[in-house]
């Protein structure tokens, strides 16, 4: 039995052997090959044992309640088999076979943790100097292994271009689906961005667009945006970009109390029209559980009248201003015109965006437009590694 297929669908290579094994009164410790020292709690083994009896073969879900195991479980016998993997015998009966590649991928002494801290993807910051990356479209339609890097660059740099798209109306929804499934909002599965008289959106007129992320008005903003030139023939309407997490890092270094204000102090922002009226009350600036930039929340034209405490509103406006005047500085900003068959793919959630004004009476200009959810990404990064 292969226990790392049991337990998962992923394969995990074998850094480091297991060489000795010492049975303790509340844990096992293992020393590898390589000399680390990992140990394992008694109540951390038994809640993660892959035999066919805790984990179901088809779902690789877990079928153990920890709650169900006795909590004075004993570690009666340990052992490396022929195999190289750890075998326990447990004080209620059961037996536990670990494979040493995933037992070291999840190994929780110090060490483990700082390396798989220091392995995981960075996001890499950039500015008006990013070398932008561009794909091909037919390539990321027949080839996985493109697909994966142009995947992992929005990952891990949340803006690229793909070139060579067909330019019929619709065709944006085969390259997004060649992540996952389509995200559909109150603009529908495809959006058209067209200068329209009826606009219920200022996406939809000739305006110029400051930076921003789409939809902050939902409780979970969309995490990747399409943008797809079919025709544009006016004057005017270059795209901007920015990266958010460089601004708040920016925000961060040069004028904590701002950063900490925009992480601290939430906002509403609201779109509504004759038929919606959405809210979402939340913080500019959003942190993950390690403390690191996880998400920007911005768009001035949803944005509502900022409501917090007389103390507070002072600050609170320093912040924001001190913010949006960083997204004007030169240093970050990325300025590219978009022409047919070109379409922006990006991390919304991330990369702010916005257009130039434009002029409708020069020549047609339609883009189409659609999100899909970072989770999905995600997902099919880790799919195409297997």
């Amino acid at each position: 039995m292969n226990t790392a297929a049991l337990a998962d669908y992923r394969r995990y290579p074998l850094t480091s052997p297991l060489s000795a094994v010492q049975v303790l009164p509340d844990r096992v410790q293992v020393r590898w090959a390589d000399d680390r020292l990992s140990p394992f709690h008694h109540q951390w083994l038994r809640d993660n044992c892959p035999c066919a009896q805790c984990v179901y073969s088809v779902t690789r879900e877990q079928l153990v309640e920890i709650i169900d195991v006795p909590e004075d479980l004993d570690c009666l016998a340990a052992r490396i088999d022929s195999q190289g993997c750890l075998c326990l015998d447990w004080s209620d009966g059961h037996q536990s076979r670990f494979d040493p590649g995933w037992l070291r991928a999840h190994a929780y002494d110090r060490q483990s943790r700082e390396e798989r801290r220091t392995n995981k993807a960075q996001s890499q910051l950039w500015d008006s100097h990013l070398q932008l990356p561009v794909f091909d479209y037919q390539s990321l339609m027949d080839d996985p292994k493109a697909l994966l890097q142009w995947l992992l660059a929005l990952r891990d740099i949340g803006l690229t271009q793909v070139r060579g798209a067909p330019t019929e109306p619709g065709s944006l929804a085969l390259i997004a689906r060649r992540i996952a499934f389509i995200r559909e909002s109150n603009f529908g599965v495809l959006f058209n961005v067209q200068s329209k008289a009826d606009a219920d959106s200022n996406a939809y007129t000739a305006f110029n667009l400051p930076l921003h992320s789409d939809l902050p008005t939902r409780e979970l903003q969309p995490g990747l945006q399409f943008l797809h030139c079919l025709v544009n023939d006016a004057e005017g309407g270059e795209s901007i970009f920015v990266d958010g997490f460089a601004i708040a890092q920016a925000l961060r270094h040069e004028d904590p109390d701002a950063f900490r204000a925009l992480c601290e102090i939430p906002v509403e922002f609201r779109n509504k029209d004759r038929h919606s009226d959405y809210r979402c009350l939340a913080p500019i600036i959003a942190l993950n559980a390690l403390g690191d930039v996880a998400e920007i929340r911005m768009a001035n034209f949803l944005r509502g009248p900022f409501d917090t405490t007389e103390q507070q509103m002072p600050r609170l406006y320093r912040a924001y201003r001190r913010f949006i005047a960083l997204t004007r500085e030169a240093r970050f900003r990325v300025i590219r015109r978009l022409d047919p068959g070109q379409l922006w793919c990006f991390d919304n959630r991330r990369t702010l965006h916005a257009r130039n004004a434009f002029d409708p009476a020069s020549g047609a200009r339609h883009f189409q437009g659609c999100y899909i959810d970072r989770d999905e990404l995600l997902s099919r990064i880790l799919v195409l590694q297997r």
